[in-house]
């Protein structure tokens, strides 16, 4: 449980430090959240959870908007990580003919072995005859 906790903290703070989309800062429904104004409202929250909304709704609010705001960068991150490695990964990867078929020799690194480089130089030894000991008799 314990580490479970540890990965969702680790994981919280990595998505903070992402960059959020340019377009979602034009969002006047949820206003952005600054990392100290997050803190201050974290903070509140640790001090008094029991019947927090009920005495403290700016913190609340604050905090709503703030995890919109940390949804809204997993997102966005996750959606750029996402189109990156396909950029560089997916059509790097097979060169495909029209009819679906995949061209291997086009593909850098292949078919470069001439046949001597093919053929193994090493040869296994010859297999030896060990004589047993003798049985015992039971």
């Amino acid at each position: 449980m314990f580490f479970l906790l540890r990965v969702v903290f680790w994981l919280s703070i990595v998505v903070i430090l992402l960059p959020s989309d340019p377009a979602s800062q034009k969002d006047t429904a949820h206003k952005q959240v600054s990392t100290f104004e997050a803190i201050g409202a974290a903070q509140t929250a640790v001090v008094d959870a029991r019947g927090f909304c009920a005495r403290n709704p700016d913190a609340c609010e604050i905090g709503a908007d703030a995890l919109h705001t940390f949804g809204q960068k997993a997102q966005y991150s996750s959606k750029m990580l996402y189109e990156f490695l396909s950029n560089h990964l997916g059509d790097s990867r097979m060169s495909r003919k029209a009819d679906g078929e995949v061209n291997s020799a086009e593909r850098p690194g292949r078919h470069t072995l001439t046949p001597p480089d093919a053929t193994p130089d090493w040869k296994a030894p010859e297999p030896r005859t060990v004589p047993l000991p003798p049985r015992r008799p039971a």
